[in-house]
């Protein structure tokens, strides 16, 4: 009977061993469990309408310019403007020594009055026939020349006065007093500028213009209506200029070598805070697009032939890739032609993790930003396509 327990413990240690045997064997045959699929961030696409603009490197021009040269010889006694200063129409300039003109002016005017006096003579003597009709007829013509010969020697003494042609500011002046000026001389003894308005000159590629015009003639783009003339000017420092031009013209040939045409717009300057020959970018309003497809850059990638593309989450929740046709951004977004559609939903965010035809986790993007829809928006061009 002293042996009970000790068979007792035994067979408790044998039915242990056995119970642990069998759930070690249970654990090994479990098998494993499918890793979940990744997760990934989209932007769902949205057709909206904005304002198609072109921005163009332009320079500035003078509204008007007027060289300031001597219509007659001499010595020049006072200059009576300063450098850099706004002038009037008709101010004096310069003056120029009168005395030799105003002795021909004497001597003029004392010819014109003996050959008046003369012909007014033979005017009465022609009736008593004291005279012949042809020296009556002589000393009227030599009366007409000496008034003729009286203008001419007012005229050049009046030009001793050089007096502006056109209002706005004067430059530099390239002669002193005591220089001598001649009518024949080549260069001009000062420059005026018309500055209050100021034209600016932009080049737009023969291409742009082309494929622009086939756009609004296809009806994939609307005018933009009265403000299809509007321009605005960004400045050398990236300072937007706060007055609002408006489109004059464009030439009507292509220059040969740059395959560019020239567009001329008009701005008010009051402040003449721009000066003739400044670097300037204009952005010309073309056209309206009203269904857009904007894609943020963060979802367009790049094959190796440099094909733009971009990978979509469609309603299975798989992936797919989409070739673009996308040549021109819109601020942070490019502006895709073809291969995507309003409600596609984009990847943005987790791309490295997939690739086409991987299950995904669809969450809204958190590395894209949410700006309000643009009115209007900068194109430009790109120069890579895919079809």
């Amino acid at each position: 009977m002293q042996f009970k327990p000790a068979v007792t413990v035994l067979v408790t240690a044998v039915a242990l061993a056995s119970l642990l045997s069998g759930c070690g064997k249970k654990e090994e045959a479990a098998p494993a469990s499918a890793p979940p699929p990744p997760q990934v961030g989209v932007v769902t696409l949205k057709a909206q309408s904005y304002t198609l603009t072109s921005e163009l490197p332009g320079r500035t021009t003078a509204f008007r310019i007027a060289e300031v040269r001597p219509q007659v010889n001499g010595i020049i006694l006072k200059r009576l403007f300063t450098e850099g200063s706004d002038v009037k129409a008709g101010q004096q300039l310069y003056q120029i020594d009168p005395a030799l003109y105003e002795a021909t002016a004497n001597s003029a005017k004392a010819t014109l009055q003996s050959a008046k006096s003369l012909a007014d003579r033979y005017k009465q003597l022609i009736a008593e026939q004291a005279v012949s009709r042809q020296e009556l007829d002589n000393a009227q013509a030599t009366a007409l020349e000496a008034q003729a010969a009286l203008q001419t020697a007012e005229i050049n003494l009046r030009y001793t006065k050089v007096l502006a042609p056109i209002s706005g500011r004067i430059g530099r002046s390239s002669v002193t007093e005591g220089a001598l000026v001649s009518s024949s001389q080549a260069d001009a003894m000062a420059t005026i500028q018309q500055l209050d308005p100021i034209y600016v000159d932009v080049v737009q590629s023969s291409a742009d213009m082309l494929r622009l015009r086939a756009d609004l003639e296809s009806g994939k783009l609307q005018k933009a209506g009265d403000n299809a003339a509007k321009v605005k000017l960004t400045l050398e420092d990236n300072s937007v200029y706060g007055q609002e031009g408006k489109l004059e013209f464009s030439e009507v040939s292509v220059d040969q070598t740059t395959g560019s045409v020239t567009l001329r717009a008009v701005f008010p300057n009051p402040d003449h805070r721009l000066l003739p020959g400044m670097f300037v970018h204009a952005r010309l309003q073309a056209g309206v697009n009203d269904s857009a497809i904007l894609v943020p850059q963060q979802g367009v990638t790049r094959d190796l032939k440099g094909t733009p593309t971009s990978l979509i989450v469609n309603k299975d929740n798989k992936v797919e890739l989409r070739t673009l046709v996308a040549n021109r951004t819109v601020g942070s977004e490019w502006l895709v032609e073809k291969g995507l559609d309003a409600g596609d939903r984009v990847i943005t965010e987790g791309l490295q993790f997939v690739k086409p035809g991987a299950e995904v986790k669809v969450t809204e993007a958190s590395n894209v930003a949410k700006p309000a829809a643009p009115a209007s928006a900068s194109e430009k061009a790109s120069g890579s396509k895919a079809e």
